[in-house]
């Protein structure tokens, strides 16, 4: 555990940092270089450089770890641990001035997530977690929504490009008819943290990339909420379907999302 906690304080403060140079990028959105990657896909040179920092530190501190990135290639080690990086997500918010963005760092060990650390500069909350030992907000630990009920709170629902709008369109249909609200932030990880801090009941997103979700899945799962089980190789390869929701809820959230956008296939489960 030695290893995973020096990578946890490592983490906390690289994104600190990150999250700092990022804000001042923000707060001068005006000079910032943007360019269109596809529908409803953009990066600037904001996302560019705070990644290039992240990388440049973990090359230092820890030059035979794997790296994922969203912004630059892959890197291949060989110690069995695997960071991965959103410098920015909620680029679109980022870029247009609306709060609802945030740096992410996770750690990946053996298939699984063993740490990770978010930071959103502009609400001054930075999220972390530790497998097996609990998540915290800003040092106080995170607790899970305990609502029953669809109707006991807001579900966060998420939209991915790969599939069509009716579907996404028939999971908001059937959650409006149980009565539920929905809420789509702009930044699926901030969404999924945001379950975690029981702000939400869940979260539920059609197809997400590795540095979107896994980061804010674990802060889930320790904080004692449940998500739909993946195969990690296939996540960080490729990406995969997101369900997360607190355990009252849990359940009814899955049979929505399988009835709107069909089962998973057997391959990308756990």
């Amino acid at each position: 555990m030695e290893a995973i906690e020096a990578r946890l304080e490592f983490a906390r403060d690289i994104v600190a940092r990150a999250a700092r140079t990022a804000l001042e990028l923000y707060q001068d959105r005006d000079n910032l270089d943007i360019e269109v990657k596809g529908l409803q896909d953009w990066v600037s040179n904001a996302d560019k450089s705070v990644e290039t920092l992240i990388r440049v530190a973990l090359g230092e501190h820890w030059p035979d770890d794997s790296i994922v990135g969203e912004e630059h290639d892959n890197v291949a080690g060989c110690s069995g641990y695997t960071w991965v990086i959103d410098p920015i997500d909620g680029t679109t918010n980022f870029v247009n001035g609306t709060p609802g963005w945030c740096v992410v760092l996770a750690c990946v060990k053996d298939g699984q997530t063993v740490c990770s650390v978010i930071c959103d500069p502009v609400s001054r909350e930075t999220y972390s977690a530790l497998r097996g030992q609990g998540a915290w907000l800003n040092g106080k630990r995170l607790t899970i929504h305990e609502a029953s009920g669809l109707n006991a709170g807001t579900l966060g629902v998420g939209h991915s490009t790969r599939v069509p709008a009716q579907q996404t369109l028939a999971l908001l249909s059937a959650l409006l008819e149980r009565q539920g609200m929905f809420r789509r932030g702009g930044s699926g990880a901030l969404d999924l943290a945001y379950v975690a801090a029981g702000r939400l009941i869940g979260y539920v997103e059609p197809h997400m990339n590795a540095w979107d979700c896994l980061a804010s899945m674990l802060f889930i799962e320790e904080a004692g909420g449940r998500i739909e089980p993946f195969d990690m190789q296939h996540m960080l390869d490729s990406g995969g379907r997101v369900v997360t929701a607190c355990p009252g809820v849990y359940d009814e959230v899955l049979a929505l999302t399988t009835a709107s956008y069909g089962p998973l296939p057997k391959e990308k489960n756990a």
